[in-house]
C-alpha cells in the first residue's frame, strides 16, 4: 500500500529499529511459524541497504537507534562477551552512513546493546568492553518478556519469570548508573508492576519502557485488549509518575498486540491503524508528556501490519492537532536528549 507522505518535512529520529540476518535460524523453526517469526520472516535480512531504503521512503528522517537484537554476536567468545560483535557491526553501518554517501541521514547514530544482568557485578567488564568498542554505544536492554502461555510469544523468548525483580540482576543493574548509560526495558503487559518496582528501585536511572508496555491480543488474551484495556491504562499511570521513565510509542503493530489482528504485510491504512491505536498512544502521551515520549518504527518487526511509510502517517494522524514544540519533541527531541544525539538537531 502506497500512501501520500504526511507532514514531509516534520524532523524524525527513529528511536527503535533492529538489523539482521536471520536466514541461518528461520528453517529451525517448526512449521507453521509463530506470527512474530512470520512478521520477522518478512524480512529475514535487514542491513544497511534496506534499512536506508526504508528511512528514505519519504518521511523526513534524520537520524536512527539501533536496538539490540541478539544478531552478528562475536564467534569464539565467551557467552558474556560475544554480545560485543553486536556493537562492532551496528557501528560500522553508522560510519558507513556517517561518509555522507548516502546522503545527510545518519543511521544507528545511537547504539543500544546488550549485556547479561543476571551475570550481578561480572556484566561491569562487558558494559565496559561495549563503552570501549564504540563512542555510539549508549546504553543496554535486557528483555524480560514472560508469559505462561507458550502462544503468546513463542520459541525466541526464553526470559525467566520476574527478571527485573531478581536480586542478581539488579546487582548487574546498577552498574548501568556508575558509567552512565540508559537501559530499555520490554515486557508485557500482565509483568507492567516490575519494570515498575525497577524504576521506583533506581530512581536515577534513565528508563525507556518499550512499545507502549506491549499490549497483548493474542494467544489466551486473543480478543481481551477491550477487557484488559484499563488495567493497562492504570499500569502506565503509575509507571509515568517515575520521573525516571520515558515511554516509546510503537510496537503496536507487532503481532502481540493484534492491532491489526492479521499479517503479514496487512495492508491497513494509515486511518485505521491510527484510530486502532488512539486510545493507547494518547493514554501514553496524556501520562508521560511529550517530553518523556518518542514515537518509534519497531522495524522491520512492524512490518506485519504496516510498511515503513504507512506506521509514520498512522503517528502524524494521531498528532494532528499537538504544537509544533510537542510534535519537536514526540518525533525526535525526546528522543535526541534520552539516548545524548542532540547533534542531530542542528
Amino acid at each position: 500500500m502506497t500512501e501520500a507522505i504526511l507532514e514531509p518535512d516534520l524532523p524524525i529520529i527513529d528511536p527503535h529499529h533492529h538489523l539482521w540476518d536471520l536466514r541461518p535460524m528461520l528453517g529451525a523453526f517448526p512449521q507453521p511459524l509463530h506470527p512474530f517469526l512470520a512478521a520477522i520472516a518478512l524480512s529475514p535480512y535487514y542491513t544497511f541497504n534496506e534499512l536506508h531504503a526504508d528511512a528514505t521512503s519519504g518521511h523526513n528522517v534524520i537520524g536512527t537507534v539501533f536496538m539490540e537484537c541478539g544478531a552478528f554476536y562475536r564467534a569464539g567468545a565467551s557467552d558474556a562477551m560475544k554480545v560485543v560483535g553486536e556493537v562492532e557491526y551496528v557501528n560500522g553501518v553508522a560510519a558507513q552512513s556517517a561518509s555522507g554517501l548516502y546522503g545527510d541521514i545518519r543511521l544507528c547514530d545511537a547504539i543500544i546493546g546488550h549485556a547479561d544482568l543476571q551475570l550481578g557485578d561480572g556484566a561491569r567488564p562487558v558494559l565496559e568492553a561495549l563503552i570501549e568498542t564504540s563512542t555510539r554505544f549508549k546504553g543496554i536492554r535486557h528483555a524480560a518478556a514472560w508469559n505462561a502461555d507458550p502462544e503468546v510469544l513463542g520459541p525466541p523468548f526464553h526470559a525467566p519469570q520476574g527478571l527485573y525483580t531478581d536480586a542478581t540482576f539488579r546487582e548487574g543493574f546498577r552498574h548501568l548508573g556508575e558509567l552512565g548509560l540508559t537501559f530499555d526495558a520490554w515486557l508485557l503487559e500482565p509483568q507492567l508492576d516490575d519494570v515498575l518496582s525497577l524504576a521506583r528501585a533506581f530512581p536515577d536511572q534513565p528508563i525507556c519502557l518499550d512499545h507502549c508496555g506491549t499490549p497483548l491480543g493474542m494467544g489466551s488474551y486473543h480478543s481481551k485488549l477491550h477487557e484488559r484495556f484499563d488495567i493497562w491504562r492504570s499500569k502506565i499511570g503509575e509507571i509515568a509518575a517515575c520521573p525516571n521513565v520515558t515511554i516509546k510509542l510503537g510496537g503496536l503493530a507487532m503481532s502481540f498486540a493484534g492491532m491489526p489482528d492479521h499479517g503479514p504485510a496487512a495492508g491497513v491504512p494509515s486511518e485505521v491503524l491510527a484510530a486502532m491505536w488512539r486510545p493507547y498512544i494518547e493514554t501514553c502521551i496524556e501520562a508521560f508528556g511529550p517530553d518523556r515520549a518518542m514515537f518509534e518504527s519497531n522495524y522491520p518487526v512492524d512490518k506485519w501490519g504496516a510498511s515503513y511509510a504507512v506506521l509514520w502517517n498512522a503517528f502524524k494522524r494521531l498528532t494532528h492537532g499537538a504544537s509544533a514544540n510537542e510534535k519537536r519533541a514526540l518525533y525526535a527531541g525526546t528522543a535526541a536528549r534520552f539516548y545524548g544525539i542532540e547533534h542531530l538537531l542542528g
